[in-house]
């Protein structure tokens, strides 16, 4: 199969931000996901994030582990450095970038395969330590890349496509976060641009770990009846299950709920999805409410979505273990060896 390069001329009335930038400059390659992945609509809104707070492409590193979300970083931001990792891996090497280079914006995306299973340790460790980056998690309830097994954050008696029901507890990873001590948590859903766009503004401007979930529902695995993370949509002539390498065109479904507003995005047997939004008055400060509220929404079979902890005060990693003001990949020779007598002084601390 050929994909067409985008070109590289932009037309001379696009709009340049305070650093001189267009919209088209924060783009990637051409996407190679399904017709319809809620995944490209999370990368247009980080395009649309930092096209707008003037980031500057090349002082950012996107960073990545594997699964149809971890293909995302070649979709946006094309300048940018980027690091695709093992399986699971992203947040430890993202954790190793940062502490050398404090001074990029370090960008993680992962999925609910790669976050809430082989890389469920990880995810907790960078959450609690406090690293200073995005971590946006492309939340569809299944291993796309493998055929649409169940992963981790799949609701418990779901169904998969070939009719399988999920009997395992959810791991839901917006709790975890929370719990772990994350300083900035959202939801989002990749459906509602004008939601998702400003909480990826916020994170990004957070000093700490910022976590955001975005429900994105696959449209070829997880886009039928039974399924609890599917699109409203079904076609007529829908594949038997024996064919589950055909992937059917699809639309993407889009909504923009009120504050407070429930959304149920519903197949026509009574399959559902339902997410609600924060309500106006709601209080992003408070750790143990913020739980709260995601427990008690949870138990409705809703999905609470907006800001939903945020600590301005937060310290990061740096703070914690006191490093350099300089990044530490700048230091050089008499910086990291200062010779006996300081290491003598060193030495005497510990005595």
């Amino acid at each position: 199969m050929t994909y067409l390069a985008k070109p590289r001329l932009h037309h001379p009335t696009l709009a340049a931000n305070k650093v001189g930038y267009t919209r088209r400059d924060y783009e990637g390659k051409i996407s190679t996901l399904c017709a319809g992945c809620g995944h490209d609509s999370i990368s247009a809104a980080i395009i649309q994030a930092c096209w707008e707070l003037d980031v500057e492409p090349h002082r950012v590193a996107k960073l990545s582990g594997i699964g149809c979300s971890s293909k995302t970083p070649d979709y946006f931001l094309g300048a940018s450095h980027g690091f695709n990792t093992v399986h699971g891996r992203m947040p430890s090497v993202l954790t190793g970038a940062q502490l050398a280079n404090r001074d990029l914006l370090y960008l993680g995306v992962s999925g609910d395969g790669d976050s809430a299973s082989i890389g469920l340790g990880q995810f907790a460790h960078a959450m609690r330590r406090g690293v200073n980056m995005v971590y946006i998690v492309e939340n569809n309830g299944v291993y796309g890349l493998t055929k649409g097994q169940f992963s981790a954050t799949a609701d418990q008696g779901s169904k998969s496509k070939k009719g399988v029901v999920n009997h395992d507890n959810p791991i839901d990873l917006v709790g975890l976060a929370l719990q772990l001590g994350a300083t900035y948590v959202a939801r989002g859903f990749s459906g509602d641009k004008a939601q998702l766009v400003p909480l990826i503004r916020g994170a990004i401007g957070h000093q700490g770990a910022a976590f955001i979930d975005v429900v994105s529902p696959c449209v070829a695995f997880n886009n039928h009846a039974g399924s609890t993370k599917s699109y409203d949509h079904v076609r007529a002539h829908n594949e038997a299950v024996n064919r589950i390498d055909f992937i059917a065109l699809a639309d993407e479904v889009e909504a923009s709920p009120a504050p407070g507003e429930l959304v149920t995005l519903a197949q026509p047997d009574g399959s559902v999805l339902r997410l609600r939004k924060l309500r106006e008055g709601y209080d992003p400060t408070d750790r143990a409410e913020a739980l709260h509220q995601v427990v008690a929404q949870q138990a409705r079979g809703e999905l609470l979505t907006g800001l939903l902890y945020a600590n301005d005060g937060a310290e990061d990693l740096h703070a914690a273990l006191q490093t350099s003001r300089a990044p530490l990949n700048s230091l050089g020779p008499k910086d990291l060896c200062p010779g006996a007598a300081a290491l003598e002084r060193l030495n005497a601390t510990l005595r």
